[in-house]
Formats: structure tokens, sequence, C-alpha cells
């Protein structure tokens, strides 16, 4: 626009070098302006126009090009920050995948310190009593005799469950929830709620009984190697636990 203008001011001089000045001292003093003709007049405001004109489109071509460069930016800038929001996805999704793998890897090593522990108690029982903690001998089995083959007779298929739910209730009133192999001990259940249950005062932890809710039950030191579809707590069972008397 500073061009623009300082352009108009050239073209209004030329025109004023045209007119013939005013009477004055200057005239009286005997100096003496050029006076051009109506020709020359009009062929200097063609030339004022054009370089005005070729100024004008240089300016917009300048104000063209100034606008592809921003939008270029634009767009480079809008796939920076594209990009950066993916690899930001991607190191997310990355930590939760560890996350959860660290996550299996912390309940199979504690499934495994419950395991060991249980061997550890038995082999302590077995040492403290004088003999071998082993596995309940099977009882023998009769062989059925021949049944008549009536439809009507035949007893209801019973169900199989190599899995229990076990819901134990603390005394604080939370509880605790984990699925067991039917074939497990009841010490397996004793020693997860012992890893899991949260400190009391002092630091210390008492040891704790098992209860079965109903019917009313208090389970022994011998119902603690026996299996829990033994026991009757497959496929769910919810127990309690209360602080153990001391013999």
């Amino acid at each position: 626009m500073a061009e623009l203008t300082a352009l108009e001011s050239l073209i209004e001089m030329g025109f004023a070098r045209g007119r013939p000045g005013p009477e004055g001292p200057r005239a009286a003093a005997g100096e003496s302006r050029p006076v051009l003709s109506e020709e020359e007049r009009q062929e200097q405001t063609r030339r004022m126009m054009e370089l005005v004109a070729q100024k004008q489109r240089e300016r917009e071509e300048r104000e063209e090009r100034e606008s592809l460069e921003r939008e270029r930016q634009r767009r480079r800038q809008g796939q920076e920050l594209t990009a950066a929001r993916q690899r930001l996805q991607e190191d997310d999704m990355r930590r939760a995948a560890e996350e959860r793998r660290r996550e299996k890897a912390e309940e199979l090593a504690a499934r495994q310190r419950v395991r060991e522990k249980i061997e550890r108690d038995k082999a302590e029982r077995a040492k403290k009593y004088g003999g071998n903690v082993g596995p309940q001998p099977s009882l023998p089995v009769t062989e059925p005799g021949p049944v008549p083959s009536s439809p009507s007779q035949e007893p209801p298929t019973k169900r199989e469950y190599d899995q229990c739910r076990i819901q134990v209730r603390l005394p604080d009133g939370t509880s605790l929830t984990q699925t067991f192999q039917a074939q497990e001990q009841l010490a397996a259940v004793r020693l997860y709620v012992e890893l899991h249950r949260g400190a009391e005062a002092g630091g210390a932890q008492d040891p704790v009984q098992l209860l079965s809710g109903f019917p009313r039950r208090a389970f022994s030191e011998a119902d603690m190697e026996r299996p829990l579809q033994e026991l009757g707590l497959v496929p769910s069972a919810v127990l309690i636990v209360a602080k153990k008397c001391p013999s």
C-alpha cells in the first residue's frame, strides 16, 4: 500500500509539472519550469498507471505465495500432530499390554507360592506328628449289580465340575473371591486368605479358622488336607473367616 501511495504521489507531481505555475516572485526572478505538451502528459500518465498495475500484480502474487506457504505449513503441522497422537496411542497400548503380562506373571507366581507353602505345611505337620501326610486313601468301590434297562429307572447324570468359586467373608466385613481347582485342598483357600487379607493392628496376623456358612461348620486341621470337591464346596461356596482359638 505504501508503494501505491508513493506512485500516486508521483502521478500528481507529473500533472503538476505539466500545468503552468502561478506568477510570483520566483517567476520574476527568472526561474523557468519545463512545460509538457498534452501528448507528453498522457504518455507519462500511462507509464505511471502501468507501473501502479505492475506493483499491484506483484503484491497480489506475493500474497498468494505467502498464503500457499501458510497452508502448506498448516498441513505439515496437522500431519505432525496426527503422528504424535498415534505414537502416544501406541505407547499407551504397549504399556497396557506390559501391565497385563506383569499382572498375569504375578498371579502365577502367587499361586506357585501358595502351592509351595502347602507342601511345606504338609512336611512340617508330618514331621511334627511323626507320620507322612499323603493323599487320602480311596475307598473301595463296590461293583453295582445288574440294573434292568428301564428308561424310567435310569438315575440322572451328575455333572462333574473341575473348578469351584470360593467367596471368603473377612471379620472386617470385606470379602475375597477366587477360583480354585476342585481337587485342590482346603489348605490352599486358607493360605490364599492369609496372603491377601489386610495386616492387623500391630503388624501381626493371627491364624484363621474357616467356617461354612450354612449349615454352620468349623473345618478342622484334618479337613485342610481334603479336596474342595470332597468337602462339598463345588461348584461354589461361601466361607467365613474367624480367629483361631489358641489350643
